[in-house]
């Protein structure tokens, strides 16, 4: 099977990040609901355990199969460390949603976006254009929006009469 992410110009890079975005959507929706009176971290457990399982089974069916050992230090490094940012974020990720609502806990993750972006330029030397920071300044606002608690109308109170007595 060709490699997609061999053709840095293509735009097949966009459909993958489309797929990530609706399986984040589901991710989001699922959860919420499988969180629902278990705690959090066995949660976030349970899902580590699938996906061990899903991404062992496509390594083994595609061939690509190679002992973690054999691979350069660095990337091993890299990839331990995008493990254990993964499960923190998983982690605090799972509490979030048994804390708050799924409509606002996934917009605030999104957050991340922009900081890939503020990263990426700092640390990996990447470059955006106007639209790409416009485009994270209004992920930022929306953020911001979505995130703000709305204040809960006051119970109405009975009206009270104050008439002054008739005359009479």
């Amino acid at each position: 099977m060709p490699d997609p992410t061999a053709a840095s110009g293509s735009f097949t890079w966009f459909w993958f990040a489309l797929l990530s975005a609706i399986f984040a959507a589901l991710t989001n929706i699922f959860a919420k609901v499988g969180v629902a009176g278990i705690p959090s971290n066995l949660a976030t457990w349970v899902r580590v355990v699938v996906i061990l399982v899903v991404t062992t089974a496509l390594v083994v069916w595609r061939g690509e199969w190679t002992s973690p050992t054999e691979l350069p230090r660095k990337t091993l490094l890299f990839l331990v460390l995008s493990g254990i940012a993964t499960g923190a974020s998983w982690l605090a990720y799972f509490r979030a949603l048994q804390l708050g609502q799924a409509a606002q806990v996934g917009p605030v993750d999104k957050l991340s976006v922009l900081l890939i972006m503020i990263t990426a330029v700092l640390f990996l030397g990447e470059t955006l254009n106007w639209r790409q920071w416009l485009g994270g300044a209004l992920i930022l606002a929306g953020v911001i929006l979505v995130a703000k608690p709305v204040p809960k109308p006051a119970p109405p109170t009975a009206a009270v009469e104050t008439a002054a007595p008739k005359a009479g």
